[in-house]
């Protein structure tokens, strides 16, 4: 598990990225409704795409996005934001799931 967390430290440094640097773009509702929706749904899209095709659907992977953003929502936003932590990992699910095809074997 600790060599598998090793292997793949750059995606979730790019996830740490994406939760916690990237929403200190936010200054108003209208900017922060483009970060929230748009701009870390998509990091974490091409993220999640890169993980699988090098390491396929991973689980663990998914859960691993959920449990990354959640101490995010009390740092910067507020109680509302419980349901991005399921977005993100749904949209990990499906980075996941469209990079199965593009798989290196």
């Amino acid at each position: 598990m600790i060599e598998k967390l090793k292997k793949n430290m750059v995606f979730y440094l790019l996830l740490l990225i994406d939760f916690y640097i990237i929403p200190f773009l936010i200054k108003d509702t209208g900017s922060a409704m483009i970060v929230m929706l748009v701009i870390i749904p998509l990091i974490c899209l091409i993220t999640s795409i890169f993980y699988g095709r090098k390491n396929g659907f991973d689980f663990c992977y998914i859960l691993s996005v959920a449990i990354i953003f959640t101490p995010s929502i009390f740092i910067f936003y507020n109680s509302s934001a419980w349901v991005y932590s399921v977005g993100y990992a749904v949209i990990a699910l499906f980075g996941n799931l469209i990079a199965l095809p593009l798989r290196k074997r």
